[in-house]
């Protein structure tokens, strides 16, 4: 149940990733993503990394690398996807092909809706929606 007097909006995601070069080329240089903050922790031996679409937004992505990780993380059952609304979802997933992005699943109708959605991976094999407005 809601409380009225408590206010919540998203602030942000975050992913553990194991290359941070390799991250920032999908999200910033492919998806277009813009980095709002980019700290060093040298006494936790990690760096963050915070992007958005949009610089002056109240929501952003958090790149986590963690310096000494060398093995895969477990993605988790719970984790389900990020979702990214695009314009045209079928010259989106085109252009990502054409930059070496690996596509799960190309445009298709929703099985139990109406939307057209497309799933692509990151370098991390994080799953991401595409979205088609209706």
């Amino acid at each position: 149940m809601s409380t009225p007097e408590i206010q919540f909006s998203f602030d942000h995601v975050m992913l553990r990733i194991l290359d941070l070069e390799r991250s920032l080329a999908f999200y910033r240089d492919i998806l277009g993503m813009k980095v709002l903050r980019h700290m060093e922790y040298e006494s936790g031996r990690f760096t963050n990394v915070f992007l958005s679409f949009n610089e002056n937004t109240e929501s952003s992505l958090e790149l986590t690398y963690n310096w000494d990780r060398q093995d895969v993380y477990e993605k988790g059952q719970a984790f389900g996807h990020l979702a990214l609304m695009v314009s045209d979802i079928h010259k989106s997933v085109e252009k990502l092909a054409q930059c070496g992005v690996r596509i799960k699943t190309p445009p298709k109708k929703m099985n139990h809706g109406q939307r057209i959605i497309a799933f692509v991976l990151d370098p991390d094999d994080y799953l991401i929606e595409l979205i088609e407005p209706v």
